[in-house]
């Protein structure tokens, strides 16, 4: 017996068992609701998806051609259930399509402060809050679809079709859901680690099962493809890996996906001299690439900051901002350290933003 079949008995048990005062509820009306609304929660939609995205990241493991396409969206309606929706039309299914939600394009389209360059001004919760109104024009989109095949299961037994009724009852039982993975975009966390780990939890409870953190300061944070970026230390980053894996575990999301983004080949610029713990450690590397100049004691001034580098005295080279800088031309190289510190501290992919391809 059919799935929907199995739902119409399971529910007809349940008004039988309550007797004459339930008579009036019909069983199938109930199983056809219930299949209208699949996803009860954000947090059912997330741990759908994430077991999406796991097998489809498994799957580009094995075969390169097996890649995803994601499509941007800041809309419920226009934004994304009209793409999914022909998307699935045109391919009858939704395989490896996801949506990406841009924290650019929110702070751009979405903000009520008005448009915004993608500096993390725009409204903390407005990308979660476009997670919810996504999913919740997606469900629509498979409710409307359902609700379709429904009419048309009536009609096919009405006119006492059985191999129509039948075939569309498949169609019913193997339905398509429009509900994809949503790869949300967190920016720089909006503020310290326990800022990024509330943020994270409202994002994964409005459904989203990837969250994308880039390591620029979050007060400092430009766009992409601008100057003047701002990087921070290692352990700062990733502080808020850590606190999006808290997140995702504390929901019981155990395989939602972090995706940490490198800004290090267009940033110039950071905001704080790593701690050093012992020579050779992250902090001790990160400063390593920070432009000084080598001073005696009485070269130094008031106000100065001096770090100790292969036993001289250095001086790192700081803006009137006061910021610190690094050296030019060591971009590739802070990527490339980067990323491998991202993956030792539970990142699942990596993003490294680059001027070019």
């Amino acid at each position: 017996m059919s799935q929907y079949q199995d739902e119409i008995k399971a529910v007809a048990s349940v008004v039988e068992a309550k007797g004459d005062s339930w008579a009036a509820i019909n069983p199938e009306s109930i199983a056809r609701m219930r299949a209208q609304n699949k996803f009860k929660t954000g947090l059912d939609i997330a741990q759908y998806t994430a077991d999406i995205m796991n097998a489809d990241m498994a799957e580009f493991d094995k075969d390169k051609t097996k890649y995803t396409q994601s499509l941007g969206c800041w809309h419920g309606f226009v934004g994304q259930q009209k793409m999914i929706s022909i998307k699935k039309h045109f391919g009858g299914k939704t395989d490896r399509r996801y949506l990406y939600l841009s924290g650019w394009m929110v702070a751009a389209l979405r903000s009520d402060f008005g448009p915004l360059p993608d500096q993390s001004m725009h409204e903390k919760t407005a990308v979660a809050s476009l997670v919810e109104e996504l999913y919740t024009f997606l469900r629509q989109a498979d409710a409307r679809e359902l609700g379709g095949l429904f009419r048309a299961l009536d009609a096919a037994n009405e006119a006492g079709d059985s191999a129509k009724a039948a075939e569309i009852q498949d169609q019913i039982d193997n339905h398509v859901t429009h509900v994809v993975p949503i790869i949300a975009d967190i920016d720089a966390g909006f503020g310290n680690a326990e800022a990024t780990y509330l943020m994270a939890k409202q994002m994964i409870e409005a459904g989203a099962c990837a969250l994308q953190i880039e390591n620029q300061v979050a007060d400092e944070k430009q766009c992409g493809h601008q100057d003047g970026k701002v990087t921070v230390p290692h352990a700062d980053f990733h502080a808020k890996i850590r606190a999006l894996r808290h997140a995702f575990l504390e929901l019981g999301i155990d395989n939602g996906i972090i995706v940490a983004r490198t800004d290090s080949e267009g940033a110039g610029l950071t905001k704080e001299i790593a701690v050093v713990n012992e020579p050779g450690d992250s902090g001790d590397i990160y400063n390593s690439y920070l432009d000084v100049e080598e001073v005696t004691p009485e070269e130094t001034a008031p106000g100065d900051v001096l770090i100790s580098r292969d036993g001289k005295l250095v001086r790192p080279k700081r803006l009137p901002s006061g910021l610190y800088q690094f050296r030019s031309g060591t971009g590739h190289e802070r990527c490339v350290f980067d990323c491998i510190g991202a993956l030792n501290a539970g990142a699942d992919l990596l993003w490294i933003e680059t001027a070019v391809p």
